[in-house]
């Protein structure tokens, strides 16, 4: 019946939602004040695809009992560390040793301390610490920090906690069933509980409403996703996606040079000075790297392909003639700054088509074309030891992993299942600004993966998994539509700049009756799940969302680097004043006050109507209390880090 009731609000919502958003579209934009009215209703078509989106997500809302199967399998669980205090790393350590099922524990300890090392020793735990082999390469954070844990460990599956998650000692008997039930999972999710967070929760970090419905709607299409720790995975899976991974990395790679390379060809064809024997060589050597282009194309190895133009290159230089040395010489000083280079954070090589124009338009001699093309193949042979990296299982594309790699998994097929038990509990944030960094580093990491891995046209994906994975991302969108929705009231109750054509019997008719459906599935979905604080931080967090969409384009567009900031959990607080973390925020309360004593001021005065003052300041208030939670947290002191033994025992 609960289904049921969630599909007939989902439909009745969006159905109501299209009818009063096509309305503001077609008849209420107040096209004089365009500057306004336009951004308003295009904020009003953003939260009406974001009901959609959410509509979608619960419709297959699926509540699992437990795995039928008993638990089987070797099992190693690997407990992330970079800077965290030892205590707490033992604490957690102490705990994954006593889970109840045969496992082997390791603290993969990404800042190397030998006291860790020598801890870890007397509690016989594993230790694991990057090799010497990773000195002047990408470390990748977290996600190379696992990545060099797989190829050194051996267990069936892997249970990944944070480093202060402390594990129930039945979590792989409430969880490994699933993966012999079904051979086709690679990933059991359970959710992310904090025993710091009292009642109020007011930074917001239990997430209900995500650990919870969210993932509960997702997992009815199989796209519930990893978040990061509290999950079991398959290693095969991971192997898997690792190795398809590296081959993908080095065809788009080989690709690109083979695209230089019939760049620089084609530019050296063009020379009008060759005799008629140096450009049939030159014609024989451009088609046959056309030739391992439509190859590739087609699927055939790299080797095969990239031999045959190696063959071609050498038959090639062998029939010319070293005429003008100088000019050669020339040519292998141009050589010596090919614009090729491995990608420091995407583990593939980088051709700058720009620098690479630039060298295609060069006047080459026959020889150093030859050359040219030689050193471009070069910089993408798999077989150079200096060059070689390790496979990387876990996605590194992104600050956020988790996301990354769970798409990548399902996008070749595996499943992944969302078990709605708290096996674990953590420790949140304590204080605001540390709050700020991590949803400021999520939002990143999930924009990073829109921009560079797609959802909507990434290979593999189902229809429905490529929307739950595109929702999850557009949420991150809504610091602009907030934006609008803080200003809009504002410009009226000032200005009596009016967005919309007439506040008339036909808007409430059709917003009231859409505003209320949507609360009623928000209601209805969480069954007495508090979802209120999340709908504060949607609007309260505007300018993180802003920032992260700037952060993020910035990264992936003009490659400026992305921090990765480990949130703080060693019940330390930042010392510095909150307030200045919020000073948008704050200026939004003061702006919005201000609007609202003007524009009662204007009214009482009598150039201001009732119905459109009456509405807009119900609007600010409603803004006022939203964005009010910022003031509480800003001045929240969380109850403080509990004792290991205290973590231990809860």
């Amino acid at each position: 019946m609960r289904l049921v009731l969630t599909r007939g609000l989902a439909v009745l919502s969006i159905v109501l939602g299209t009818n009063y958003v096509v309305w503001r579209w077609l008849d209420s934009v107040n096209w004089s004040a365009w500057w306004i009215a336009v951004p308003l209703v295009v904020a009003e078509t953003y939260s009406l695809i974001d009901t959609a989106f959410f509509a979608l997500t619960v419709w297959r809302l699926k509540e699992r009992p437990g795995p039928v199967a008993a638990p089987t399998g070797t099992v190693d669980v690997f407990i992330t560390s970079y800077d965290e205090p030892l205590e707490l790393v033992l604490a957690t350590a102490r705990a994954a040793k006593s889970i109840a099922y045969p496992h082997t524990t390791w603290i993969l300890d990404d800042g190397a301390r030998p006291e860790f090392e020598a801890a870890a020793a007397a509690e016989g735990i594993g230790y694991l610490a990057r090799s010497s082999e990773w000195d002047g390469k990408p470390r990748h954070a977290k996600a190379g920090n696992l990545n060099n844990a797989l190829f050194a460990t051996e267990g069936e599956f892997l249970l990944i906690l944070d480093a202060d998650q402390i594990p129930d000692p039945l979590i792989l008997h409430r969880t490994l069933g699933y993966f012999a039930d079904d051979p086709q999972v690679a990933l059991v999710q359970t959710p992310q509980w904090f025993v710091n967070v009292d009642e109020a929760d007011p930074l917001g970090s239990q997430a209900p409403l995500f650990y919870g419905p969210i993932q509960q709607g997702k997992d009815g299409w199989n796209a519930a996703f990893f978040c990061g720790s509290n999950a079991v995975l398959r290693r095969e899976a991971l192997m898997q996606l690792g190795v398809v991974g590296y081959v993908r990395d080095v065809e788009r790679s080989t690709q690109r040079a083979l695209r230089a390379a019939e760049a620089l060809l084609a530019k050296s064809l063009r020379g009008r000075e060759h005799d008629d024997a140096t450009r049939e060589t030159l014609r024989e050597l451009h088609t046959a790297v056309s030739a391992a282009r439509r190859a590739l194309a087609e699927g055939e190895p790299v080797a095969e392909a990239t031999y045959r133009v190696e063959t071609a290159l050498d038959r090639a230089s062998r029939r010319l003639v070293d005429r003008d040395a100088e000019a050669l010489q020339r040519d292998l000083a141009v050589l010596a700054t090919l614009p090729i280079e491995a990608d420091a954070e995407l583990q593939g090589i980088v051709i700058d088509d720009v620098a690479l124009d630039r060298l295609a338009a060069r006047d080459w001699t026959p020889l150093g074309a030859i050359d040219s093309v030689r050193a471009v193949l070069a910089a993408v042979r798999i077989d150079r030891p200096q060059e070689a990296q390790p496979l990387m299982p876990m996605a590194t594309i992104s600050v956020t992993e988790d996301m990354a790699t769970a798409m990548q998994l399902h996008a070749l097929g595996w499943r992944s299942v969302y078990h709605h038990e708290i096996l674990a509990r953590g420790l949140a944030p304590e204080d605001l600004r540390t709050m700020l960094q991590q949803r400021l580093r999520w939002a990143q990491g999930t924009l990073q993966v829109m921009l560079r891995d797609n959802p909507l046209v990434k290979r593999g994906l189902r229809v429905g998994q490529r929307l739950m994975y595109f929702a999850t991302m557009w949420s991150y969108l809504s610091g602009f539509a907030a934006l609008v929705y803080l200003a809009a009231p504002v410009v009226y109750l000032v200005f009596g700049v009016m967005p919309v054509t007439a506040w008339s019997v036909d808007f409430f008719a059709r917003f009231l009756p859409y505003f209320v459906l949507n609360q009623a599935l928000f209601f209805v979905v969480s069954r007495g799940v508090r979802t209120w604080r999340g709908q504060q931080y949607a609007l309260a967090l505007f300018p993180v969302w802003i920032q992260a969409c700037t952060s993020a384009v910035a990264n992936v567009v003009f490659r400026r680097p992305l921090a990765f900031v480990v949130t703080a959990k060693d019940g330390s607080r930042d010392a510095r004043s909150p307030w200045t973390a919020v000073w948008p925020q704050l200026t939004a309360i003061v702006v919005l006050a201000i609007a609202l004593v003007i524009g009662l001021a204007r009214l009482a005065v009598g150039t201001a109507d009732g119905t459109g003052t009456l509405v807009n300041t119900a609007w600010v208030v409603y803004d006022l209390v939203v964005l009010s939670i910022i003031i509480r947290v800003a001045r929240y002191r969380g109850p403080g880090l509990q004792t290991s033994r205290e973590l231990e025992t809860e």
